[in-house]
């Protein structure tokens, strides 16, 4: 891989995440799956070209991006295959991460159900090599919020044989539930947590834990599914079956949670867009100014965007006084 530091970042640009110096922004590929469907709900969002989306990854290659959030239940593969046709060209300068857990069907893009056993994790591991072309997984998480702390040990134990025959790197959960982190701490191979952080709000008790135990910050939904873009004003800017009118895991789009998210962002917006930054660009230095272990994965469909969010390594990370002043605006809001 390529030194980060030869590229354009800013100080405090640059994270550790296991054997990997990467920049602090990496790409989330959620929407590159298209449509699909989990236990009979929505779970895409929306048509996608595999062409663009080509085009958006390697134009945050281009933007200094290294590090490449993925997972299989994605469009049921689908995202899987984009991703790994996108990072063929310079695979060995890449970290791919995906996810495992969920179960699905690839010819139906529908899925139902969770299945951590040690046959379906190393099935799902094989299926998933084919799908991203490579011959090791750099970073594999364990993907389902409803795996216990009980159930943890058996799939670290899984990972730690997959490590041990060289199809996958390191690994962590995406799963953030506290007891579940410790357990994957124990592991030999656990780097990172991934785990919500933006503006609007962080789950604390996984930023201590990762403190606690060295582990990397993957931050999802650093620009809150997109409402920080500031773009979206009315639910019918989204299309039919965007999974962001359908999730119960957040509220940014729904008739009663959209003012209150509107008002909130009225209230840091200036403070965001300081230093010449955008919008988007402000929301993801924030991140950055939150947790110096975190790695925001800003999540990707167009190279327009790509080409935005990658301009963020430019500016760095906000100061520590208007870290502070946003976190006040927000709750006062």
């Amino acid at each position: 891989m390529s030194n980060p530091a030869e590229t354009d970042a800013a100080p405090g640009t640059i994270r550790t995440v296991g054997q990997w110096q990467v920049p602090a922004l990496g790409a989330g590929t959620w929407a590159l799956g298209g449509p699909w469907d989990f236990a009979g709900t929505p779970a895409g969002w929306g048509d996608v070209d595999d062409e663009v989306s080509i085009a958006a990854v390697r134009a945050a290659y281009e933007g200094g991006v290294r590090l490449f959030d993925t997972a299989d239940a994605y469009g049921c593969g689908h995202a899987e295959r984009v991703l790994g046709k996108a990072l063929a060209p310079f695979r060995d300068d890449v970290v791919i991460a995906t996810k495992v857990g969920l179960v699905f069907d690839e010819a139906t893009r529908s899925g139902d159900g969770v299945d951590v056993s040690p046959a379906y994790l190393r099935r799902a591991c094989e299926a998933s090599l084919r799908r991203l072309g490579t011959d090791h997984i750099d970073l594999y998480q364990l993907h389902p919020g409803e795996v216990t702390a009980d159930q943890a040990p058996g799939v670290v134990e899984v990972f730690d044989q997959l490590a041990g025959e060289g199809k996958i790197r390191s690994y962590g959960t995406s799963n953030d539930a506290a007891d579940v982190i410790d357990v994957f701490a124990a592991g030999a191979g656990c780097v990172a947590v991934q785990q919500q952080l933006n503006v609007f709000g962080a789950n604390e008790d996984a930023l201590a834990r990762c403190a606690a135990h060295d582990l990397a910050v993957l931050a999802r939904s650093p620009l809150a599914m997109g409402f920080l873009s500031g773009k979206y004003h009315s639910l019918d800017q989204l299309a039919p079956g965007d999974v962001r009118q359908e999730t119960p895991h957040w509220d940014y789009f729904t008739e009663a949670g959209m003012p209150r998210w509107q008002q909130r962002l009225a209230a840091v917006r200036d403070e965001l867009c300081t230093g010449g930054r955008t919008l988007v660009q402000g929301a993801l230095a924030y991140v950055w100014a939150r947790s110096r272990r975190a790695v925001a994965l800003g999540g990707i469909r167009t190279p327009e965007q790509a080409r935005e969010q990658a301009g963020a390594l430019g500016h760095g990370p906000l100061t520590s006084a208007q870290l502070a002043r946003i976190d006040a605006l927000v709750a006062a809001a």
